[in-house]
């Protein structure tokens, strides 16, 4: 159980204590795909969709999810954003939505970009299911971390 930082000596779940870290810059970008036919990928990015603009809300969305992230996944510690961007792109299978989180602080921000990655994903496909209930969501994935004592990985 050493390994599994979220668990004391008696297997129990804690919140990791980072008070004797040292803050430092991080950044995490994480991306999540939304799979759609051709048609209603074409009706998105033509701004055509019956529900309005969905990128920018999408865009938003993925913002506001980052930010609150320590409010949906219980043990991440609430984190000082200093940036979050948020690329949504037309890919041959529909979407790719590419979210950076940046702080400096004592823990990373990795939850932070996957989960803005998701609820935008989620987004999206709120705004297009009136015309394709079969869109897909996923992958999601974490594409590269940087800061902190592990320092830089990439997928």
């Amino acid at each position: 159980m050493d390994e599994l930082t979220h668990l004391d000596e008696h297997g129990n779940a804690r919140m990791v204590d980072v008070g004797a870290k040292a803050s430092t810059d991080r950044e995490a970008v994480a991306e999540a795909f939304v799979i759609l036919s051709e048609p209603t990928r074409i009706a998105l990015f033509d701004g055509t969709l019956p529900k309005g603009d969905a990128i920018a809300v999408a865009r938003v969305a993925a913002i506001q999810a980052a930010k609150r992230t320590a409010e949906l996944i219980p043990l991440c510690h609430p984190l000082a954003l200093s940036a979050v961007e948020v690329g949504i792109d037309q890919v041959d299978v529909g979407v790719r939505l590419v979210v950076t989180v940046r702080t400096t602080d004592r823990t990373g921000v990795e939850m932070e970009a996957v989960t803005g990655a998701s609820v935008g994903a989620l987004t999206l496909y709120d705004m297009v299911k009136g015309l394709e209930r079969g869109a897909e969501i996923g992958p999601i994935r974490l594409l590269r971390k940087s800061g902190g004592a592990s320092g830089r990985w990439e997928r």
